[in-house]
């Protein structure tokens, strides 16, 4: 059994463009990127995926988390701020991966048609583990094609899907195609995104695995830290 996480931590200047409770909780940003690190440090999970890591929040987890080792990919596009200044040292932006254990890097890409989303693949655990964060249009089609293609399957070696898809279960699974087990979440379980007064509660990070199945899935409480929740579950082989 494998046990993995997966959490947007949500990139400062993102939050302050989409104006976000988040920057009201935490007006100094410093502040809550340490909060993230320290919450993810107490994290067990083997393998934790992180979407809208900024470069401040990676400089933390790196300092907090020496055990483990921080896998990432940094995007071409570098989120500017539409009013104002950006309050970070460095405002690139991330998708990352956190591997307890022995574990080896085999790809990292963004998407064709997104410089802002992608894909990051590490081999760890006897796994494939890929983390990813998906568009929210029509592109998104083109990107879980992309996915299914990274998770072809290998004699003896389960395949893990780790992030925010920006779309519900029945989407991703359509999408992947047979063969892929994308968690299902039980009826109470809290959304993975918050609803806010402009949306409403959506279920859009999911893990999947292909040559193998989930159990335990649960979402747990970010506490604010961000506008995504974190969700956990195990991995069977």
């Amino acid at each position: 059994m494998i046990t993995v996480a997966t959490w947007n931590v949500l990139h400062r200047v993102h939050a302050e463009n989409w104006g976000e409770d988040v920057v009201a909780r935490w007006p100094d940003e410093s502040e809550r990127v340490a909060a993230v690190a320290e919450r993810l440090a107490r994290r067990t999970e083997q393998v934790i995926a992180l979407q809208e890591v900024s470069g401040d929040q990676l400089a933390a987890l790196r300092d907090a988390l020496p055990g483990r080792t921080v896998h990432a990919l940094r995007y071409p596009r570098v989120p500017a701020p539409r009013h104002g200044t950006c309050a970070l040292r460095a405002p690139e932006e991330y998708l990352v991966l956190l591997a307890d254990g022995p574990s080896r890097q085999v790809g990292a890409a963004a998407f064709e048609d997104d410089p802002g989303k992608g894909a990051l693949a590490v081999e760890t655990a006897g796994a494939l583990v890929v983390a990813t964060h998906v568009s929210g249009d029509r592109r998104r089609t083109r990107q879980l094609a992309r996915l299914a293609e990274l998770a072809a399957p290998a004699p003896g070696r389960p395949a893990i899907l780790l992030g925010d898809f920006n779309a519900d279960r029945g989407v991703v699974a359509a999408a992947l195609g047979t063969g892929f087990d994308v968690a299902d979440l039980p009826p109470d379980a809290l959304p993975t995104r918050p609803p806010t007064p402009g949306s409403t509660a959506q279920w859009i990070d999911h893990v999947v695995v292909r040559g193998g199945g989930t159990s335990s899935a649960a979402v747990e409480d970010a506490g604010g830290l961000s506008d995504h929740n974190l969700l956990r579950a195990d991995v069977r082989r």
